[in-house]
This record gives structure tokens, C-alpha cells and sequence, in this order.
């Protein structure tokens, strides 16, 4: 992987039965690097905010570049997401999901767990961490059969203030 940095994103809901629940996903769209976040009061616009803004408060700043969403009325309040995270927020156009096919892809990833039908907001938070947890430490094939878990830290050399990775060329 070509070494670069910050980190772009892709976000979504996964809804529950009958709408009534959601649980949120950001996925790095290079890696597919994904944490969950955790909604156990529903997913209004306000609740949105204040689980998103936490959750991406958890990425390293230097990391933080940039976030892709659907066109969702839960982002109603996404320009204090933005400045409270300090994260540009983009929309893709209406009807578009192949403008977040990273997150769309993972979404199909995390159905395993979270079955169309059930209700998310049975799951804590540490269950949804631990889910996050399985599928970054699977491998992929999109990344030659490494790990997300492994290619998050590998992809951002130039970003974390270590020392560039030892020339090939025996050339400094």
C-alpha cells in the first residue's frame, strides 16, 4: 500500500427491526478499517451527533481528514459534528450508494452479526467494539490477504512522527 495520510472515511446507519434502532459504522475506505457506534437511544439527529462526535474523537487528529455519508436526516446537525471532531463532512449524492461502496461492502460484512430483523440496540458498546474488533483482524482479499487491523498502521507512516521505513535501495 502507498503510504499516505489522513485517513478518509465512509459512514452509515444499519437500521433495526422496523426502523426502531441503529447502530452507526465508519469505515476507513482504503483499509476497511471499521469501528462501530453505539446508539442505544435511537438515532435521531441530535443523537447522532454526540455518539459520532465521541466516536471520532477516539481517531488520532492527525489521522482525521475527512467523512463521507448518505444523504440521512440523522446528519441533520453535521456541521457541529464537524467542528466538535474537527473532520470535513461530505454527502454523496441522493441515491447513490456506489459513492460509499466501502461502507456499503461492510455493512453487507457486519449483516452477519446484526441480521436484518433484530434489534441493534440489544448490543453494548463493548459488543460492538468486539465485532469491530473480528472484522478488522480478518483478512481481505482487496488488500492481498492482509488485515485491516494490520494495514491501518502500515498505510499511514508518514503521519504518526516515526522515522520513514527503511529505503529498499540502500540509499538514505
Amino acid at each position: 500500500m502507498t503510504a499516505r495520510c489522513p485517513v478518509t472515511g465512509e459512514g452509515d446507519l444499519i437500521l433495526g427491526k422496523a426502523n426502531l434502532s441503529a447502530i452507526g459504522t465508519l469505515v476507513e475506505r482504503t483499509t476497511g478499517y471499521t469501528m462501530l457506534v453505539h446508539l442505544p437511544d435511537g438515532y435521531k439527529a441530535e443523537q447522532v451527533r454526540d455518539a459520532l462526535t465521541e466516536k471520532i474523537k477516539t481517531i488520532p487528529d492527525i489521522l482525521r481528514a475527512s467523512l463521507t455519508w448518505d444523504q440521512g436526516i440523522e446528519m441533520h446537525q453535521w456541521k457541529e459534528v464537524s467542528v466538535a471532531a474537527d473532520i470535513d463532512i461530505y454527502f454523496c449524492d441522493p441515491h447513490s450508494p456506489w459513492q460509499r461502496g466501502t461502507s456499503e461492502n461492510t455493512n453487507g460484512l457486519l449483516r452477519q452479526y446484526f441480521p436484518k430483523g433484530t434489534d441493534p440496540s440489544l448490543h453494548s458498546a463493548v459488543d460492538l467494539d468486539w465485532v469491530a474488533t473480528e472484522l478488522n483482524d480478518r483478512p481481505r482479499k482487496r488488500l492481498g490477504f492482509a488485515k485491516p487491523i494490520e494495514e491501518i498502521g502500515r498505510d499511514h507512516y508518514c503521519c504518526d512522527h516515526r522515522p520513514n521505513p527503511p529505503s529498499t535501495t540502500g540509499r538514505s
